[in-house]
């Protein structure tokens, strides 16, 4: 390659950049809304929590809301399992600032509450609410009144004694075979705005499942691993799962359910959708598992820069390595990076050495550095604004 080729021209076309590169289109799939929010292969994956607070304490629920909002929260769940539940909703549902979903179980007359409290959708659950396929036609008209989505939502813990007597445990055809034919119901009374999950708390059967169900209809599909597990566990289940399903297009609404704080949930989900290319990167650290040939405390150094630039809202890849072998290459391919041995620090900015500091002072050196180029990067993307389109880079 000779020198003119390394020339760099930058030239403003006005026009969006590549989408970044995804290992699957996403299926094709009927659009929904959940309130504001669409769901369905036209709309990007939504991430979705459920409440942990006692739908009666009001405040208590929508500070939660409030919490899990600012965590990027797209649409939350709200337990309905009482007549003081249903009474808080019209509140809830007004002044939450997502879509507020109820979640119903066993009462069928609290389908129709929460339709009638302004909820954006309500989640059913056929198994375990009495005689819900007698009921399907006057919810389906209740909510099409409304403007109301429904999920259907099937869970391998709760199936109809039907489908067990006939499969004698939740597999996978036992999880479709329900999901379909309560599909099957709303559709022969003229609605559709429902989207479907056929849940496990098994990743493969779960997989399976899901993979089965996305080739018999066009149905959005909300993926979750139910019962999925303390945080550690849960989010490894979750991450295969949802993994291997939208790395083939298939999902567009997921909640990751965990025996932890629903922010939690919120983090893992946004980050597997990220890790995909199906929501844009934020803050992303790179850092080597450290090994006998680092000569710095490389697991400290990463905690304490990810704890220093939590909430970093901009797209950007810190390195923080620990040794000679793979540190500089890994510290000059990211935006900013260090690569770290014999007590000290070379600091990386987009490839380039910029000084080298004592062990002790890394840490106060990346969170600076970090705040400059993400002041660099807010300031090009309004003068992009202006403008009229973004600069590409064309070599």
């Amino acid at each position: 390659m000779n020198s003119k080729e390394h020339i760099l021209t930058s030239v403003s076309l006005g026009m969006p950049p590549l989408p970044p590169p995804v290992l699957a289109p996403r299926r094709k799939t009927r659009q929904i809304k959940v309130g504001s929010v669409g769901v369905g292969s036209d709309s990007p994956i939504s991430v979705q929590s459920m409440t942990t607070t006692p739908t009666t304490d009001i405040n208590g629920t929508l500070q939660q809301i409030a919490e899990l909002t600012a965590s990027g929260c797209d649409i939350v769940r709200v337990a309905c399992p009482s007549q003081d539940d249903a009474d808080a909703l019209p509140i809830i549902a007004k002044k939450s600032q997502i879509p507020v979903i109820a979640d119903i179980h066993f009462q069928p007359k609290y389908v129709f509450a929460a339709i009638e409290a302004g909820c954006a959708a309500v989640r059913v659950n056929p198994g375990n609410i009495r005689k819900f396929d007698d009921q399907v036609k006057q919810i389906a008209q209740a909510a099409k009144d409304h403007g109301t989505s429904i999920r259907i939502g099937v869970n391998a813990g709760s199936l109809e004694p039907g489908i067990m007597k006939k499969y004698g445990k939740a597999t996978p055809e036992a999880l479709v075979e329900s999901a379909v034919w309560e599909a099957s119901l709303f559709e022969e009374h003229g609605f559709h705005d429902f989207k479907i999950s056929v849940k496990h708390n098994d990743p493969v059967i779960m997989v399976a499942a899901y993979e089965m169900l996305a080739e018999q209809g066009d149905w959005p599909l909300h993926l979750g691993v139910t019962e999925a597990g303390p945080a550690f566990q849960g989010t490894i289940k979750s991450a295969t799962a949802f993994g291997a399903l939208l790395a083939k297009g298939i999902g567009d609404t997921i909640r990751v359910s965990l025996s932890a704080p629903p922010v939690e949930e919120i983090k893992v989900g946004n980050q597997i959708l990220q890790s995909l290319n199906l929501r844009p990167r934020k803050l992303e650290i790179v850092s080597c598992p450290s090994c006998g040939r680092a000569q710095v405390d490389v697991y400290k150094l990463a905690e304490e820069v990810t704890a220093g630039l939590e909430g970093m809202e901009v797209p950007l890849r810190v390195a923080v390595m620990g040794c000679v072998v793979n540190g500089p290459g890994e510290a000059r391919e990211a935006d900013l990076g260090v690569a770290s041995g014999n007590g000290k620090g070379q600091i990386f900015v987009k490839g380039e050495v910029i000084k080298t500091v004592p062990e002790d002072q890394i840490v106060e050196t990346l969170i600076e550095e970090a705040m400059k180029i993400a002041e660099q990067m807010e300031s090009d993307a309004d003068d992009t604004t202006v403008q009229g389109g973004p600069v590409v880079t064309v070599s």
